[in-house]
């Protein structure tokens, strides 16, 4: 299949399709992983993402145009940084848009000379847990402060 992939920043004009993004992505993420309820995800307004542009590093990916996937990315003054709101369209999960919006993260992270990366994800999810740990992460730690247990992974960078 011949495509065209582009990951770049966000801009105001893609919060519509950032929202359905990860409705549709932490609605799957939510039946995948058994979890109980909603996800703070599920709740956040047009307001919270434009919020989230202005103040945290937003990308989107688009195939063939497409808005297929986004990432947020909120870089610390320790040198660490998290990721939140990390969402591919059902539709085109396991084609590797997820893996190269990772990718295009951690090039942009060594740029900014951040030392480690951590994000929470469903640790009964064992998909994800595997693309994290195949992408560099380890589990640090769980917590089941929203309601179900999630694990704080970690990558570090050299320095």
């Amino acid at each position: 299949m011949n495509y065209s992939f582009l990951i770049r920043k966000a801009e105001i004009n893609d919060v519509k399709a950032i929202q359905a993004i990860i409705n549709e992505a932490f609605n799957k993420y939510i039946k995948d992983a058994g979890i109980p309820g909603n996800v703070d995800a599920l709740k956040e307004t047009p307001e919270d993402i434009i919020k989230d542009i202005n103040s945290k590093e937003v990308f989107v990916a688009l195939v063939n145009n497409i808005p297929a996937g986004t990432i947020r990315v909120e870089i610390k003054h320790d040198k660490t940084a998290l990721i939140t709101r990390f969402g591919v369209m059902p539709e085109y999960q396991n084609n590797g848009i997820g893996r190269a919006i990772m990718n295009y993260v951690d090039k942009f992270l060594v740029s900014k000379h951040i030392e480690k990366v951590y994000l929470y994800t469903a640790s009964k999810h064992k998909d994800l847990v595997r693309f994290y740990y195949s992408m560099g992460f380890y589990i640090d730690s769980t917590t089941k402060d929203k309601g179900y247990v999630r694990a704080l992974m970690v990558k570090e960078y050299s320095k």
